[in-house]
C-alpha cells in the first residue's frame, strides 16, 4: 500500500482516543488498526496519572493485496498425502477395459477438479514474498518518528491532542520541510505569548527527531491553524505600516516577531516599489523595520 495513513491521539481512555481519531479521519471502526501505544494510569488518589496513547493506522483498500509470509513446506507435503490422493494412485494398477478407463477418468475429473484451485492458492500466497519490503519502503520513518515525538511532547504538557505530519509542498529533497499539524480543545497553552511555546516546542521536536533518525530535520509545528492566521494577520500589518511609511516619509519599527514572520513580511514587500525591509536586534527581539526607498 502506498502512504497508509497514521495517527497517533491522546485522549483519558482507549475509548475516547478511538471515538476522536475516527471522528477525524472520518471512518468508521473497521477501517482502521489500533495500537495502544500507551495505556495509561490512574496515579496516585487520582493525581499524577497519564492519559491513554492510541496510534490509529488506516487499513488498505478490500481490493488491494496484503502481503502475506509464504507458506511453510511441510502443509504442501502433508497435502499431497490426503486420502483422495492415496486413493487415486492405486487406481491405474488394475488395468480395466478401455471403456473402463474413459469412465474412471470422467468420474476422476470432478475430484481432480476441486484441487486445482488449492494449489492456485498456494501459489499465490508464495507470489508476494517481497511485498513486505515493498511496504516498509513504502512507509515513512521520518514521518513516523515526528508524530511519536511531538506526541510524547505534548502527552507531558498534559494536554489531548491529535497529531499528524506531512511534508510541505514547497521543500526539496535536500531540505525537506515537515509540517506538523496538532488539534484539539484547549490548546491555547500550547501557544503561548507570541507564541514562544509553540516555537520552544518546535526547535525541542527538531532536535529529538532529529537524533532519533539521525539526519537534520525542519518541523514547522502549528497549532489548530494558528500559524497561517498569524502569516496572513503580520502580512497584512505589513502592508499597513507600508502606506504609512510612504505618507509619513519615515521608517517604522514593527514589534519583535519570529524568523518565519519576520521572513513573511519581508516577501510580502520585496517588491513595493516605495520601501524596503530590514531587521534589527538580537533574538527573542529581533524586528523587521520598513525604510522608504531613497
Amino acid at each position: 500500500m502506498s502512504d497508509r495513513t497514521t495517527l497517533e491521539i491522546i485522549a483519558p481512555t482507549v475509548e475516547e482516543a478511538l471515538a476522536q481519531g475516527l471522528a477525524q479521519l472520518g471512518l468508521t471502526a473497521d477501517a482502521v488498526s489500533v495500537e495502544v501505544l500507551d495505556s495509561g494510569s490512574k496515579g496516585l488518589f487520582g493525581f499524577g496519572g497519564r492519559q491513554v496513547r492510541v496510534r490509529l493506522t488506516v487499513n488498505p483498500p478490500p481490493g488491494e493485496m496484503i502481503p502475506v509470509a509464504p507458506p511453510k513446506p511441510e502443509p504442501v507435503k502433508r497435502a499431497e498425502s490426503t486420502p483422495k490422493a492415496k486413493e487415486a494412485r492405486p487406481q491405474p494398477k488394475a488395468e480395466p477395459k478401455p471403456e473402463m478407463k474413459n469412465q474412471r477418468k470422467a468420474e476422476s475429473k470432478p475430484e481432480v477438479g476441486p484441487r486445482r484451485p488449492e494449489k492456485k492458492v498456494e501459489q499465490e500466497k508464495r507470489a508476494p514474498v517481497s511485498a513486505p519490503e515493498v511496504e516498509s519502503h513504502a512507509a515513512d520513518p521520518v514521518l513516523d518518528a515526528t508524530e511519536s515525538v511531538v506526541s510524547k511532547l505534548i502527552y507531558h504538557l498534559g494536554m489531548t491532542a491529535q497529531v499528524s505530519a506531512h511534508y510541505d509542498e514547497t521543500s526539496t529533497d535536500d531540505r525537506r520541510m515537515i509540517q506538523v499539524d496538532v488539534h484539539g480543545d484547549n490548546l491555547s497553552a500550547l501557544i503561548g505569548r507570541h507564541a514562544e511555546t509553540l516555537t520552544a516546542l518546535q526547535h525541542v521536536a527538531s532536535l529529538m527527531v532529529g537524533k532519533q533518525t539521525q539526519q537534520w530535520v525542519q518541523l514547522v509545528v502549528d497549532v489548530e491553524g494558528y500559524r497561517e492566521r498569524r502569516e496572513k494577520q503580520v502580512r497584512q500589518i505589513a502592508l499597513r505600516m507600508a502606506d504609512q511609511v510612504v505618507k509619513t516619509g519615515r521608517k517604522a519599527t514593527l514589534e519583535p516577531m519570529t524568523a518565519s514572520e519576520r521572513r513573511a513580511i519581508h516577501i510580502e514587500l520585496r517588491g513595493h516599489p516605495a520601501v524596503t525591509t530590514e531587521s534589527t536586534g538580537e533574538e527573542p527581539h529581533r524586528k523587521v523595520v520598513i525604510l522608504p526607498k531613497k
